[in-house]
């Protein structure tokens, strides 16, 4: 045994003695990568949390059952993916949430969308689960495989293509593991796996022909990303404008209101600015994209928290933006307001 496997095999049976420290520092490795997984999964950073909490209690419970026959990782994985299963089986999807903008009236949207449920994934959060080994098999980057479009495209398949499309695309784990972590057979798994793909494929189709964003801190993505603050501070329609791309996507979930194409884009933005209504914008990442959180200034000089957004990048121009509510702050460190300039 190497090193490593020793003090694991030691934490391993301290734990299953009834040692629960020994049993925190046996899981505390996985636990990032474990909420990562459970976010692909729910698509929301809340139920993650609580799905990953549900892990680790019945993993604390069921741990005199591991007899070691696939890696405490694995184990990790299997309980996670099984929990999450339930989650989208037998929980009541927050529901979709009416306009509430005050004196603003928005054009007619271009759809309704349907994962009003989508919540964005802290960039600070994703140290120690992106960098996660990734098994043989894996198609995704792990960059790609958290960003927002990819989440959300996620969440449109039925739950058991979901999962095995995650553990074998995402995670690249082989098609007999997966089928005895999802108590399936090969046959089951490779049949779900090429429905999950293909509908995966219909959605992606038109982003596969876009530009590649910018790489994470370099000076395109901070040109772009300075140009986006500059013009939405300033309500300068024009200048923002002229950052979308022809087919840009606004989205503002829980509200399922979705906007697409530059025309109608710009009407909704026209209407926001229209209403007088003035912002602050503070940076932040969120899902390994550039993202700000919004703060409507008020007469008394304070701005209020109103939102955050998140970016989408193509090449040097914006192909996406999705708004999310005030609550989202907190988890990016961000405050509820800000004092007057």
């Amino acid at each position: 045994m190497t090193r490593v496997e020793l003090v694991t095999a030691d934490l391993m049976t301290k734990a299953q003695a009834g040692d629960d420290e020994a049993f925190r520092a046996l899981i505390e490795p996985y636990r990032r990568e474990l909420q990562v997984h459970c976010y692909r999964m729910l698509g929301s950073f809340q139920d993650a949390e609580d799905a990953l909490q549900d892990t680790v209690l019945s993993a604390w419970q069921g741990l005199a059952g591991f007899e070691g026959r696939a890696s405490i990782r694995t184990w990790l994985y299997r309980i996670a993916t099984n929990r999450c299963l339930n989650a989208r089986r037998s929980a009541s999807r927050r529901p979709a949430k009416e306009w509430d903008v005050p004196h603003v009236e928005p054009p007619e949207p271009t759809r309704l969308g349907e994962v009003v449920w989508l919540e964005p994934y802290p960039d600070a959060l994703l140290e120690g689960a992106i960098g996660a080994p990734l098994g043989p098999e894996a198609r995704y980057e792990q960059t790609e495989s958290i960003s927002l479009a990819f989440v959300t495209a996620l969440q449109t398949l039925p739950p058991r293509q979901l999962a095995v499309l995650i553990l074998r695309d995402v995670l690249g784990l082989r098609a007999n593991e997966v089928a005895d972590m999802l108590d399936s057979t090969l046959d089951s798994v490779d049949s779900a796996l090429k429905r999950a793909r293909a509908s995966l494929q219909r959605r992606q189709s038109t982003a596969a022909d876009r530009e590649r964003p910018p790489a994470r801190d370099a000076s395109s993505e901070d040109a772009i990303v300075a140009k986006f603050a500059r013009a939405y501070e300033s309500a300068d329609l024009d200048a923002l404008v002229s950052l979308l791309t022809d087919d840009v996507f606004v989205s503002m979930p829980p509200m399922p209101f979705e906007y697409e194409g530059r025309d109608v884009v710009t009407r909704f933005f026209a209407s926001i600015f229209g209403s007088g209504r003035r912002f602050d914008l503070v940076p932040t990442r969120a899902n390994g994209q550039p993202a700000f959180g919004a703060y409507l200034r008020a007469p008394d000089g304070i701005a209020h928290g109103v939102g955050l957004f998140v970016l989408t990048l193509s090449g040097d121009r914006i192909c996406a933006m999705t708004r999310f509510e005030n609550i989202v702050l907190p988890w990016f460190g961000l405050p509820r307001s800000l004092p007057s300039r």
